[in-house]
């Protein structure tokens, strides 16, 4: 299980349990989560939401393009991001390329 998930994961037990009731020490303990990890905030990078605002236009232009097509787009726009940096932020998005729609047979 991820940092993050754990993180997630000690925030509902204190929730479910209430807070005055479960310390924070305790919640981690349990759940095998170290305190700092549970306190840090990860760094978000300067770049990162014109990025994400540019993957979903890109994504809603081209709704048939995945991923791996919106990292080489990006790439010819000049924005060098790696292709798991595009697909991290695809997936936090929750973005989907749908599925192909059927071909019409004659009547």
């Amino acid at each position: 299980m991820s940092p993050a998930k754990r993180r997630l994961a000690v925030e509902h037990v204190r929730r479910a349990i209430g807070r005055d009731r479960v310390s924070e020490r305790r919640a981690c303990a349990v759940l095998q989560q170290a305190q700092n990890t549970q306190r840090r905030i990860p760094p978000l990078a300067a770049d990162e939401p014109p990025l994400v605002h540019r993957i979903v236009t890109l994504a809603c232009d081209f709704g048939r393009y995945g991923y791996r097509t919106i990292e080489g787009l990006l790439h010819l726009e000049g924005c060098f991001a790696n292709h798991k940096r595009v697909e991290r932020i695809w997936k936090h998005e929750g973005l989907k390329v749908p599925k192909m729609q059927p071909k019409r047979r004659r009547l």
